[in-house]
C-alpha cells in the first residue's frame, strides 16, 4: 500500500467559487476539521492579496496542527523583478508557513501572451522564485499552471519549466489541467511520460469543466503521482476542482493506497456536510459516497434484492464514509421497501401483514394526487402505524377554518381556528397569525398543548412549497413538505391538494402526530429499567 499526499484547497481555490466569501473564522473552523480529518497539507489562501488571508496566516501560525501543513500559496516573482524584491515572495516568507506553494507558466501561449516574456526569462523566474524561497528554509512545491495544454503544445518547453523547478530545489512538481478539458488517458500518458523524463514527485491538479476532474486525478496517480490537490465537495471556480470527497475513498477504497489517518474516511459525510454548511451552500444529494442519495433505494426490485444482501446494489459499506443506507418509499415500491423502512423506524410489522398491501395501495394512490414520499418519512411512519389495528392516535382533527382579512388600520392578518378530539374529549381553540399557515400552526399548538404540553418542544424548522401541472396555474395541486424538529430529531411530513391550506393543515398534523409519538418513545426508553 502506498501513500498518497492529500493537498487541500478549499481555502484558496474553493473559495473562487461564485457565491462563496469565508471569512477568516470560517477558514480556521475548516482548516481545523481538514486538520481533523487528516489531510497532509491545507492551502490557506494568498498572503498580501486581502486582510483575510493575511489574517489566517497569523492565526494559524498560534494552532498546533495535529496531521496537516499549512500552505501559502503565490506566483513566480514578476517580470524584470529580482525574487528579493518581489512583494509576492517577500508575502511568501513573510506569512510564516514551513511550506509554500507557486504557481508558474508551462504553456507557451501565456508565457508570450499573458506574461508577455521571453521564454527564457520565464525559465529563470520559475528557477529564481523557488529558490529564493528555498533558500528561506520553505518547502516548495511547484504548480505548473496548465499543463496539460502546454505539453500539448509544445512538450519540450513545458518540460524546460519542470526542470527549471527542479533546479531552484522544488520538492514536488504538481501537473495542473487548469483548463480541466484534458481526458483520463491523455492525463495518464503525460504523467507517465513526465516521470520519465524528469525524475521527480509529481502531483495532479484537476478542474472540472468537463466532469472528469476526478477521473483525470485517479488516472495520474495510475501513472505515478504521489501528490493530489482538491477541494472538499469539489467546489472552485467554474466548474469546480477535484472533489476530494470522491478521490479520498476512491484511492483508499478501490486502489489500496493510504491518504489519511486509519480510522478517519468514517468522518467524510460529516466533513462534507460541515464545508457546506459554512460555505452556506446544500450538499447535493446524490453527491456520491456523501450525498443523502449516495445510497438510497427506490425500485422495488432493488429494495428486495437488497433485504437478502445489501451487496447486491452498494457498491461499499455505506458506514465505511460515514453515510448509511435509505430505503425511499413512493409509488415503484414494493412490499421490501416499506418493511424495510418500518425496520429503519423500529416499528414491528409482520412481513404478511396485509396492512402492507393497505399502505402501498394508499401511497400509490396518494401519489398519483400529488403527494410524495420519498423524503416525508415521518409520514410515511404513520401511514404504517394506522394501519395497525392496535394504534391509537394522540388526537384527531375534527375541522378547521382559516380566514385572511386586510384592514386599513392593521394590514394583512390570517386567523384560523381548530377543533381536535384528545381521548374522546373536543378542544376547540383560535389564534392570529402573520399568514394563514402560521395561524393554523399557532391553533394546532393551543388546541394540543392542555393535553400535550410537550408540543412546546416541536418546531417547524422549514415549509417548503411545490406547484404541480403548472399548465392549471392557480388552480394547480400543490404540495407542502414541512421539515420539524424536536432536540436532535428531525422530521418531514407531507401534504398536497389544490387547497394549499388543505395540503399545510395535513402536513401540520402528521408532524405534530409524529412528534409527540417521538417524544413518548424516547421518555419510555429513558425510563425503562437498565438492561430491560
Amino acid at each position: 500500500m502506498s501513500t498518497i499526499a492529500i493537498y487541500d484547497t478549499t481555502l484558496r481555490d474553493g473559495a473562487q467559487t461564485e457565491g462563496i466569501s469565508f471569512s477568516s473564522d470560517d477558514k480556521i473552523r475548516i482548516a481545523r476539521r481538514l486538520d481533523e480529518f487528516g489531510v497532509s497539507y491545507i492551502e490557506g489562501g494568498w498572503p498580501g492579496s486581502n486582510p483575510k488571508d493575511e489574517e489566517f496566516f497569523q492565526r494559524a501560525a498560534d494552532i498546533e496542527w495535529k496531521h496537516a501543513q499549512i500552505a501559502a500559496f503565490g506566483s513566480t516573482r514578476r517580470r524584470q523583478v529580482a525574487p528579493e524584491d518581489d512583494a509576492n515572495l517577500r508575502a511568501l516568507v513573510d506569512a510564516g508557513t514551513q511550506v509554500c506553494t507557486i504557481v508558474g507558466k508551462s504553456w507557451t501561449l501565456h508565457v508570450d501572451e499573458v506574461l508577455r516574456a521571453g521564454r527564457d526569462e520565464n525559465l529563470a523566474m520559475i528557477e529564481e522564485s523557488v529558490a529564493f524561497l528555498v533558500a528561506h528554509g520553505r518547502t516548495v512545491i511547484y504548480d505548473a499552471e496548465h499543463f496539460f495544454d502546454g505539453y500539448r503544445e509544445d512538450p519540450v518547453y513545458a518540460l524546460e519549466t519542470l526542470r527549471a523547478a527542479v533546479r531552484g530545489g522544488a520538492s514536488v512538481l504538481v501537473l495542473c489541467d487548469t483548463n480541466g478539458g484534458s481526458l483520463p488517458w491523455d492525463v495518464e500518458r503525460v504523467v507517465a511520460e513526465v516521470g520519465a523524463a524528469v525524475p521527480s514527485p509529481l502531483g495532479i491538479h484537476c478542474h472540472n469543466d468537463g466532469e472528469l476532474a476526478v477521473a483525470n486525478s485517479l488516472a495520474a496517480v495510475r501513472a505515478g503521482a504521489v501528490h493530489v490537490q482538491g477541494t472538499i465537495n469539489g467546489i472552485g471556480e467554474r466548474c469546480g476542482n477535484a472533489n476530494l470527497c470522491s478521490i479520498v475513498p476512491d484511492l483508499e477504497l478501490k486502489m489500496g493506497h493510504r491518504c489519511i489517518p486509519a480510522g478517519n474516511l468514517q468522518h467524510l459525510t460529516e466533513l462534507a456536510a460541515f464545508v457546506a454548511e459554512v460555505a452556506n451552500m446544500a450538499l447535493g444529494h446524490q453527491a456520491p459516497y456523501v450525498g443523502r442519495s449516495a445510497f438510497a433505494h427506490k425500485g422495488g426490485i432493488h429494495v428486495a434484492a437488497m433485504r437478502r444482501n445489501e451487496q447486491t446494489y452498494q457498491h461499499i459499506d455505506p458506514a465505511l464514509v460515514g453515510n448509511h443506507m435509505r430505503v425511499v418509499v413512493s409509488e415503484l415500491s414494493g412490499r421490501g421497501n416499506l418493511l424495510s423502512k418500518a425496520e429503519e423506524l423500529n416499528l414491528q410489522v409482520s412481513g404478511d401483514s396485509p396492512a402492507i398491501a393497505d399502505v402501498l395501495d394508499e401511497i400509490k394512490s396518494l401519489e398519483a394526487r400529488g403527494f410524495s414520499f420519498e423524503s416525508a418519512d415521518a409520514s410515511v411512519a404513520l401511514m404504517i402505524r394506522r394501519g395497525q389495528p392496535d394504534y391509537e392516535p394522540p388526537f384527531r382533527v375534527i375541522d378547521y377554518t382559516v380566514v385572511v382579512e386586510h384592514r386599513d388600520f392593521r394590514g394583512t392578518f390570517a386567523e384560523a381556528t381548530v377543533k381536535v378530539e384528545i381521548d374522546g374529549k373536543r378542544y376547540h381553540t383560535a389564534a392570529e397569525g402573520d399568514g394563514p399557515v402560521h395561524a393554523l400552526d399557532e391553533a394546532f399548538r393551543k388546541a394540543l398543548e392542555p393535553v400535550y404540553p410537550e408540543v412546546c418542544e416541536l418546531r417547524l424548522v422549514d415549509y417548503k412549497v411545490r406547484i404541480l401541472e403548472q399548465e392549471h396555474a392557480t388552480g394547480a395541486i400543490t404540495r407542502v413538505l414541512i421539515d420539524s424538529r424536536s432536540g436532535d430529531r428531525h422530521w418531514t411530513t407531507v401534504g398536497a391538494s389544490a387547497n394549499i391550506i388543505e395540503a399545510s393543515s395535513h402536513a401540520l398534523a402528521d408532524s405534530y402526530e409524529f412528534g409527540l409519538l417521538a417524544i413518548a418513545a424516547d421518555r419510555a426508553r429513558a425510563a425503562a429499567p437498565a438492561g430491560a
